[in-house]
């Protein structure tokens, strides 16, 4: 039984510490994504980057799914969305005139 408690405990505490380190890495993302949408401007954005980010947010969010459901899968579903948007927003505009400038 204390076993338990123990382990119960430790993946909560690690629950936390995930979801802190989302919550620090998500914080950027509304504002390249505004930023983004605002001077359509991407030049400079690696769509390579934006694509390992989506694919290490899917496997966190798969890794939620099968060993621990918590809270913090929503943290992973709200910071995918918006590197998609912003993913999204770079394909529309590296394809236009606008987009190409600095």
């Amino acid at each position: 039984m204390l076993d338990f408690l123990i382990q119960s405990l430790q993946i909560k505490s690690m629950s936390l510490y995930e979801a802190g380190m989302l919550i620090c890495f998500g914080a950027s993302w509304p504002f390249a994504v505004l930023k983004t949408y605002r001077t359509k401007a991407v030049k400079g954005k690696s769509r390579l980057f934006l694509t390992l980010i989506i694919i290490g947010y899917i496997f966190g969010i798969i890794n939620k799914i099968l060993n621990s459901v918590d809270f913090v899968l929503w943290l992973y579903v709200i910071n995918l969305l918006l590197v998609s948007i912003d993913f999204i927003l770079c394909l529309v505009y590296s394809n236009s005139k606008e987009g190409r400038r600095v």
